[in-house]
């Protein structure tokens, strides 16, 4: 396979895309990309390179992780491409998707790392009862949050991440999943209120 930064150079082996819609070309380049062709996937690359980037700088803020990250779900899509199904969502959708929950495991594993840090930091020193309480009881609530959102289905948590993680409008959020807004906003508000129910139940 081809580096990354290869991709470029890759002439595309097939120009009868070049008026179809957006939609319609991406899933048709992501199916070709799932046969090794290499100059559908370069094609792909740069119609949703920089959209992928702006979805994952808005998660990680640094904008040196952004790129390797974004560079990092783009060979993940390379790998899946054949994964893809254009019955449960538009490519667009399931590319991003795959991008924000590459961002949102950076963000983890970097929130792991400086909890890591602060732990050990902590049982270095004397710390007052109220800080380590207040620490104990965030960290219950994120884990609570957790398991929470592992109770929602796979399109409700897709949209929550977008909306809430990624910041987006629920029209972006329509937008880049290929669903009516209506739809969207019924998945979002949905995961809500599975999301409060759980919660509230753990209480």
């Amino acid at each position: 396979m081809l580096a990354m930064a290869d991709l470029r150079a890759v002439p595309s082996s097939d120009d009868s895309l070049e008026g179809a819609a957006p939609a319609e070309r991406y899933a048709a380049l992501l199916r070709q990309a799932s046969l090794g062709d290499e100059g559908a996937f370069a094609q792909l690359y740069d119609a949703v390179s920089s959209r992928l980037y702006g979805l994952v700088v808005r998660v990680i803020r640094d904008p040196a992780q952004s790129e390797e990250v974004t560079q990092e779900a783009l060979l993940e899509i390379w790998k899946t491409a054949s994964r893809f199904d254009q019955d449960r969502g538009s490519a667009l959708g399931w590319m991003m998707t795959i991008a924000h929950r590459k961002a949102v495991d950076r963000v983890r594993s970097a929130e792991a790392s400086s909890r890591r840090d602060t732990t050990y930091h902590e049982s270095t020193q004397d710390v007052d009862y109220d800080s380590t309480a207040e620490a104990a009881q965030a960290s219950l609530d994120a884990e609570r949050v957790r398991r929470a959102l592992a109770t929602l289905t796979d399109a409700q948590r897709g949209a929550l991440e977008l909306a809430y993680f990624g910041g987006y409008t629920h029209t972006e959020v329509a937008s880049m999943l290929g669903l009516p807004l209506g739809t969207a906003k019924t998945r979002i508000r949905d995961g809500l209120i599975r999301l409060r129910d759980t919660l509230g139940l753990q209480s």
